[in-house]
């Protein structure tokens, strides 16, 4: 595989990012419902408070019942006990109830944002960015942001309150325990570093391979048929192994560093709890407590419970940190998508928007998909109002571009595009593409229904325009035969369906939008002859009174086309009508011979011969 369609999956490290910069952006998506976060806080601050008073209890249960033996009032000690857990737990319920709502709103918001923005770029971004990669940014990106808003910011904040808590509540039972206890922070901290650094690097791999990996599986799941047709599977499947496997690793590196780290956390935290317990069996065997700070048991039970409550937000703040940085990571390649600019847009005071009249003119058009490789050389023709013109030419020479470059679909790099004498630059852009109906070669049916198919969404098109459409182009006949119809369920890009029945379906689509202007690119290539014998004539009726431009290499479609363009190396080289253009005897003459050879051979004209078939097929492509 070439190093440039390596390239084409691969993602680029994002690199050092400003997280605090991308902290406040994200803060924005927060705004709309701040009430709701804000009542999730309070929760879970109220939450952590009464977590944080479970050692009080132990402490008062072992000196107060338990050493002496004192059953006065247990019962009551106990139902307050529950009591306070009962409102942890209410509590805890309802926060999590507002905090994965403020979390499904925001991904809402951003996934709408993150379509609009998809539905608005230009072609040109799906030529140079694969779909696996784009859909990434959809699910997985924003899959990380959710966990960030549901588990991460208002969670933080939480454990904040609690580790100053817990350390107050430790000073004022026994200020030397709780000295004792923090003296193992800083190694928490020192762990806490080690992991942050090393985990940023591991979570911007992992997202680079698994957007690498979507890439190529949604590539080649669409292209299963061609894979088995050409007996590609063993080498799809070393491809697939080369870019999984290397998503295993970086997947290996960061669970490393989690194998690593949290372990150390318990270590450490094992450390303390052993501190505290040689601390108090030290003073107190020595004698040392005093009147105000007793070495009491349940003061030691207390601060066992203290100290492993202390490391648990310690632990889950480091927990979160990685929720961030995925966060980071992911929200960084997400804000790349939505700050893109489009290139492609209405202009501020458009010229002209409505319903055009059809008439189109290029004039000295120059046009290439990538740096100077021009597929369009100084194009220049007209096409009047109904008038209907055919162009010709091998793979290449530029006869679908033009069609996309009329209705904008990219901009040119020399010259100008005029419908209705008007740059397509300054129509209104949504005005412009309304004056178009495409009929495809690979036609491109949605998950729906038949009807809804052919009206594509156009609330306009009643059910009665949608089987008058279907009629004139005979697809009504297959239609009616379906189980429910014009009803009937069409499956992912019309699996099911024929290929001449999908067709059928597209030029129904096509009528029923009534356009000025019709493009017909390769839309009879599929379909077979008696298949195509159906549709002709309807095909003829819609052409009427409207301007066509037909892109075709079965010359027999494009006969009756008022004018015919031959392109070559794209370059206009003749036009005309197929009468003109053969009595030429130039490229379209010859191409003609070509297509038609095998049952014309002994019926051309004289002088020609095979041998100058061959010489005429090699002409074309000099």
């Amino acid at each position: 595989m070439s190093e440039e369609v390596r390239k084409y999956h691969e993602e680029d490290a994002i690199g050092r990012t400003y997280d605090l910069k991308v902290a406040k952006r994200l803060a924005r998506y927060l705004r709309p419902y701040w009430k709701i976060a804000a009542a999730a806080l309070l929760l879970t601050l109220i939450t952590n408070v009464l977590a944080s008073i479970q050692p009080l209890f132990t402490k008062v249960a072992v000196d107060s019942y338990i050493i002496p033996k004192n059953v006065d009032g247990i019962w009551l000690f106990s139902f307050a006990f529950f009591g306070v857990f009962l409102l942890r737990f209410v509590f805890s319920y309802l926060q999590e109830i507002l905090l994965n709502t403020v979390g499904q709103r925001v991904m809402f918001d951003l996934r709408t944002e993150l379509f609009t923005k998809l539905q608005n770029q230009e072609i040109a971004y799906y030529d140079q960015y694969p779909v696996g990669r784009t859909m990434t940014r959809l699910t997985s990106d924003v899959d990380a942001l959710n966990e960030l808003f549901t588990s991460g910011v208002i969670d933080v904040l939480g454990d904040l309150v609690v580790i100053f808590a817990i350390i107050a509540m430790m000073f004022w039972l026994n200020w030397k325990l709780a000295i004792v206890t923090l003296i193992t922070v800083p190694l928490l901290f020192a762990a806490t570093n080690w992991f942050r650094k090393r985990a940023r690097h591991g979570f911007d791999r992992v997202r680079t391979r698994s957007a690498k990996l979507n890439a190529f599986l949604q590539e080649y799941v669409s292209g299963a048929q061609t894979v088995q047709l050409f007996n590609a599977e063993k080498k799809a499947q070393e491809r697939f192994a080369e870019i999984n496997d290397d998503y295993r690793k970086a997947n290996i590196e960061t669970i490393y560093y989690y194998a690593v780290f949290y372990p150390l956390v318990d270590f450490i935290g094992a450390v303390g709890v052993a501190m505290i317990i040689f601390a108090y069996g030290f003073e107190y065997l020595s004698g040392l407590s005093t009147a105000t700070q007793v070495m009491t048991v349940g003061v030691l039970a207390s601060f066992i419970q203290y100290s492993l409550q202390l490391f648990q937000p310690i632990r889950d703040l480091s927990d979160k940190f990685n929720v961030f940085q995925a966060a980071v990571v992911a929200s960084h390649r997400i804000f790349i998508l939505l700050d893109r600019e489009v290139l492609i847009t209405t202009p501020e005071a458009p010229k002209l928007s409505g319903r055009a009249n059809g008439s189109i003119e290029f004039e000295n058009v120059w046009f290439a998909y990538k740096n100077e490789d021009w597929v369009l050389k100084d194009v220049s023709f007209t096409v009047d109002i109904g008038e209907s013109v055919a162009f010709v030419g091998h793979t290449g020479s530029g006869k679908t571009t033009i069609t996309n470059l009329i209705m904008r679909f990219y901009d040119v790099q020399k010259g100008r595009i005029l419908v209705d004498g008007v740059d397509v630059r300054e129509w209104d852009l949504e005005a412009l593409r309304s004056n178009f109906a495409v009929v495809l070669q690979d036609v491109f049916l949605f998950s729906g229904t038949i009807a809804q198919n052919i009206r594509l969404g156009n609330d306009e098109i009643s059910d009665e325009k949608v089987r008058w459409a279907a009629k004139e182009v005979r697809a009504d006949e297959f239609i009616s035969e379906l189980p429910e119809g014009y009803d009937t369920a069409v499956k992912e890009r019309g699996a099911g369906l024929s290929v001449g029945q999908k067709q059928l379906v597209s030029f129904a689509r096509a009528l029923a939008f009534d356009p000025k202007i019709l493009i017909l690119d390769e839309a009879t290539s599929s379909i077979d002859t008696e298949t195509e014998q159906l549709i002709q004539r309807a095909v003829d009726r819609v052409m009427d009174k409207r301007t066509s431009l037909v892109v075709a290499h079965r010359l027999s479609t494009i006969q009756k086309c008022d004018r015919i363009i031959v392109l070559h190396h794209g370059e206009l080289r003749e036009a005309g009508t197929h009468s003109e253009l053969l009595a030429l005897r130039g490229l379209y003459w010859r191409l003609y011979q070509l297509q038609y050879s095998d049952e014309k051979l002994h019926t051309s004209a004289p002088g020609f011969s095979t041998n100058e078939l061959s010489t005429g097929s090699a002409s074309l492509d000099q």
